[in-house]
């Protein structure tokens, strides 16, 4: 049994910053690109940033040089700086990781349970 479990989100006024940690845990063989996802109400859930095992990044344009994604590999943790927070930034914040659990040959998709990040203008 793989689980990803978010932490951080929270209400912030416009301009400050959170940081998101989201920590695997469980049959882990192999941990591969981890990525954070936003969805606000009524829209479709979008990706905001992803990090290889290796640490190249991907960005959303919306939140480049705004946002910053990094992971620890030993504690097989993903986080996300989130600066110059602005409204249109709220939404909940998901977790993604593709990861080989032990035991099974394939890599699957395993997903956290979203944290609510709000953003006051």
């Amino acid at each position: 049994q793989v689980q990803l479990v978010e932490s951080g989100g929270g209400l912030v006024q416009s301009g400050g910053s959170l940081r998101l940690s989201c920590a695997a845990s469980g049959s882990i063989f192999m941990l591969n690109t981890m990525g954070w996802y936003r969805q606000a109400p009524g829209k479709e859930r979008e990706l905001v940033a992803s990090i290889t095992r290796g640490g190249g990044t991907d960005y959303d344009d919306s939140v480049k040089g705004r946002f910053t994604i990094s992971r620890d590999n030993a504690k097989d943790t993903v986080y996300l700086l989130m600066n110059s927070l602005k409204p249109e930034d709220t939404a909940v914040y998901y977790c993604s990781a593709r990861i080989r659990a032990r035991l099974n040959p394939s890599y699957i998709d395993y997903w956290g349970q979203g944290t609510q990040v709000t953003v006051s203008s």
